[in-house]
């Protein structure tokens, strides 16, 4: 069957990130159930400490309770955040990072702000005994108390991880350096538990919530040491990745071909991405998210890598022999969804490359699959022989889209006079009858899936996941 094209001329082009799946919604009940009960525990122990009847007495001693309550169900947030993103493989499978990554960024939030009533509350019940202003009673504690100074610096870390987390700083920063700010969380968290163990009451003198905590951390501890660690390393290794070759796709585009030791065994499916990190110099330690755009083979594994001016530049420079080092695999993007018959692929940009892994390895028959692909214009089109061969050889059906979108909320290019989801039923009579998958920028995918929910498609069967935020 030959590609089918339509053509609409015009620049236009994006930021990436990956796109998942509605699914997992009994799991994440689940896992919304531990997480509450977590904070349960955590208020029982206080509350089994006399915390309720001091907040009875009111006044300081009310004040300096809440302190206490506060702290802990911001320090419990806190090791939550930490599970959330220690790559947790039945977690990554459950959920898919893009929904955990939600879930940390609302916990963050609550645990700051939970954080700071601590301080306050705190300060207000000390200052309650008569020594001396807030900010006396404030530089008292911290200089005075156990750990406190350790705490002090621990908050810092945290403020500047979440001012930098802040919608607007982040476009203001590249991925490397808010990724490597990020990571001061950790320790602002590790220097937050000395005060814990030497000062706080539920460590101090009640064995239950001593115990509690101290598996809640080992927990945390033990799964960023192994997932985020222990595991990448070994599979490193293990793997012994190297670049093979690099071959240019399109204007700023590369497909960069890895070779290495019994990659059958790697644990990856069509649609997922690694976190890579090749020792090609200074600097070579960030690591980037790249989607495989081919099945993964004994002998290689293929990404394709996009110049977005945020160090994937370098990909095509890489030399054959450099080591590869990966974390991973990630993502839900894959044929696990799939439930067999009609399948709707709709790629923007960079978004191709998990699609195309996806339309190699899928069972479909011919005329079952639909590729829609926007580009700048048809120079931006990668991947073509590819194309041909698998709309010729597979019945892929294949529709480009060239120029820049229409407006905002629109993922249809300028010029198109159609709404966004009568193009969509146009293009695909029967979508509501598919698996469809999205992959492009997060408006664009948004728009995409806007589109395909308004055009009769289930929301379980749209599959969209980021693998950037």
């Amino acid at each position: 069957m030959s590609t089918v094209e339509q053509t609409i001329t015009g620049p236009g082009g994006g930021r990436v990130s990956v796109a998942g799946s509605g699914r997992g919604d009994v799991y994440a009940v689940a896992a919304a159930g531990l997480a509450v009960l977590s904070l349960l525990i955590v208020t029982l122990l206080w509350a089994g400490g006399g915390g309720p009847g001091e907040l009875a007495d009111g006044g300081t001693v009310a004040a300096a309770s809440a302190g206490r309550l506060t702290g802990l169900l911001s320090a419990d947030l806190l090791l939550l955040q930490v599970l959330l993103l220690a790559r947790i493989p039945l977690a990554e499978r459950a959920f898919g990072q893009d929904r955990l990554a939600r879930w940390h960024r609302w916990a963050g939030f609550a645990s700051f702000h939970l954080l700071l009533a601590h301080l306050i509350l705190i300060t207000l019940g000390y200052t309650g005994t008569g020594a001396g202003s807030p900010v006396g009673v404030f530089v008292d504690l911290v200089v005075t108390y156990p750990g406190m100074l350790l705490a002090l610096a621990g908050t810092l870390l945290l403020v500047l991880v979440v001012v930098t987390s802040l919608r607007a700083a982040r476009r203001r920063l590249r991925y490397e350096s808010w990724h490597l700010l990020h990571l001061y969380a950790y320790l602002g968290i590790g220097l937050a538990l000395p005060h814990q163990l030497w000062t706080g009451a539920e460590f101090v003198s009640a064995p239950a919530a001593r115990a509690y905590w101290w598996s809640l951390y080992a927990l945390a501890a033990a799964a960023v040491l192994v997932y985020r660690v222990a595991l990448p390393l070994w599979r490193s290794l293990y793997h012994r990745l190297e670049v093979s070759h690099v071959v240019a796709e399109a204007p700023g585009l590369v497909s960069v071909y890895l070779r290495g030791r019994g990659l059958r065994r790697l644990p990856v499916r069509a649609g997922q991405f690694f976190l890579w990190r090749f020792q090609d110099g200074p600097g070579w330690t960030r690591a980037h998210p790249y989607s495989l755009s081919g099945p993964p083979r004994g002998d290689l594994l293929r990404i394709t890598v996009k110049d977005l001016g945020d160090g994937s530049a370098r990909a095509a420079a890489l030399r054959p022999g450099t080591r590869a080092y990966l974390e991973g695999p990630y993502g839900r993007l894959t044929g696990e969804h799939y439930r067999g018959g009609h399948v709707t692929m709709l790629a923007c940009g960079i978004g191709i490359t998990p699609l195309l892994a996806l339309l190699w390895e899928l069972p479909y028959r011919p005329g079952q699959a639909t590729l829609v692909y926007r580009a700048r214009g048809s120079a931006d089109l990668a991947f073509r022989a590819e194309l041909d061969w698998l709309a010729e050889h597979r019945g892929v059906r294949v529709v480009t889209l060239l120029g820049p979108r229409a407006r905002p909320g629109s993922w249809l290019p300028q010029g198109h006079p159609e709404p966004p989801a009568e193009a969509l039923r146009r293009l695909v009579p029967d979508l509501p009858l598919h698996d469809v998958y999205v992959c492009g920028p997060d408006d664009w995918t948004a728009a995409v899936r806007a589109a395909a929910r308004a055009a009769g498609t289930p929301a379980e069967h749209v599959h969209t996941e980021r693998f950037a935020w």
